[in-house]
């Protein structure tokens, strides 16, 4: 059995290829040559092509046939359209923007997306509405209508937010470096309690096999992929923060004042929340994470220390600014604090409505209920 995986040096990649190879696949990756990953093993076929474009397709596999393939990289509609000859079985691997109202969370009624989110929720309806979620979705089409014409079996799934070893800027980069600056605050949009939805990229990489080895039940069907736990923006920055040791204390602001949390959030976007319903990659392929989401957040956060990313000149200068900005701000919402406490208020005990008598026969409780 042939596999080849397009793409395949990321973060879910090294995952992908050695998890074939244990289920007997003889593999293949597709790539452009710009970086490798030493977790492949140096007898894995490289095909050097760029597959972002027909062209560089045809060139780099004109002639090959692999009873699989993984797309996890480039142009997705492109290549599902050229590799009709080349496979009886696709995977394409995707993500969320498809979903309307994800960045844009007035287009849709009630604002914002349903929580959790499942795969048959609206999909973005025109370019107008937001560009790269309308590609997103055609791609899914493309990728679906290949399917139902006959070329090929094919699963495509969404991937959440990836975390782990391997990547350019990681997600969870931007705080570990506040914490290693020494820093002990971080500005958060609404107390951080935004939930996104992210996924350890061996945990997504296992879902995928799932559907590898099971070609009948996920024939033809989309699937939302990522952890099963999901944490808060805020309890993500406090196990990001423990596990070097360090605590940050939560600046809440509203939303529209979090500059210097935009680049924690999707595509820079509003606060809403984004949280995939996992229901269907659970009943249908038996999906559980391998790692748990505390373990794998703990796993990444050390990789990073022993593996610090290349900072783009951009990414340092705009951090110190957001520095200057938190710090504008913080004395704003230690300000504000002090009056919101000193606001005259009642405050109760909660107790609930229903009276409990001490004794028996009493028409009411001693709380006159």
């Amino acid at each position: 059995m042939k596999a080849l995986i397009i793409g395949g040096t990321g973060p879910t990649g090294p995952y992908l290829v050695n998890g074939l190879l244990q289920l007997g696949y003889e593999v293949s990756i597709m790539h452009r040559g710009t970086h490798d990953s030493d977790e492949i093993p140096a007898f894995v076929e490289r095909i050097i092509g760029d597959p972002h474009f027909r062209e560089s397709l045809h060139e780099a596999l004109d002639g090959r046939y692999f009873d699989l393939i993984i797309a996890t990289y480039g142009r997705i509609r492109f290549i599902a359209e050229v590799v009709a000859d080349m496979t009886d079985r696709l995977i394409t691997i995707g993500g969320s923007p498809s979903y309307s109202g994800l960045i844009q969370p007035d287009d849709v009624f009630p604002s914002g997306v349903r929580t959790p989110l499942p795969e048959d929720a609206p999909m973005v309806k025109s370019e107008e509405e937001f560009r790269f979620g309308y590609l997103v979705r055609i791609t899914e089409d493309a990728v679906m209508q290949g399917h139902a014409d006959g070329l090929y079996n094919a699963t495509h799934f969404r991937y959440p937010v990836i975390y782990g070893p391997r990547q350019i800027i990681p997600p969870m980069w931007p705080i570990m470096r506040r914490l290693m600056d020494g820093r002990q605050h971080i500005v958060l949009p609404d107390g951080g309690l935004t939930l996104i939805t992210r996924g350890y990229s061996e945990n997504v990489a296992h879902a995928v096999l799932l559907a590898v080895q099971q070609p009948e039940a996920s024939a033809g069907e989309i699937y939302n992929c990522s952890d099963e736990t999901q944490f808060t923006l805020a309890q993500w920055v406090q196990v990001i923060a423990k596990s070097m040791g360090g605590e940050l204390e939560v600046i809440s602001v509203p939303d529209e004042f979090a500059y210097p949390s935009r680049s924690l959030m999707m595509f820079y976007g509003p606060s809403d929340h984004h949280l995939f319903d996992l229901y269907k990659l659970k009943s249908q392929l038996g999906y559980t994470d391998p790692v748990p989401a505390l373990e794998a957040t703990q796993k990444a956060v050390r990789w990073y220390q022993d593996n610090p990313p290349q900072e783009p000149r951009s990414f340092v200068s705009d951090l110190q600014q957001h520095y200057r900005t938190e710090d504008d701000m913080l004395d704003i919402y230690r300000d504000a604090a002090k009056r919101f406490a000193a606001v005259e208020r009642i405050e109760r005990d909660f107790h609930h409505p229903y009276p409990h008598p001490k004794e028996p026969g009493l028409d009411r409780d001693h709380r006159n209920r």
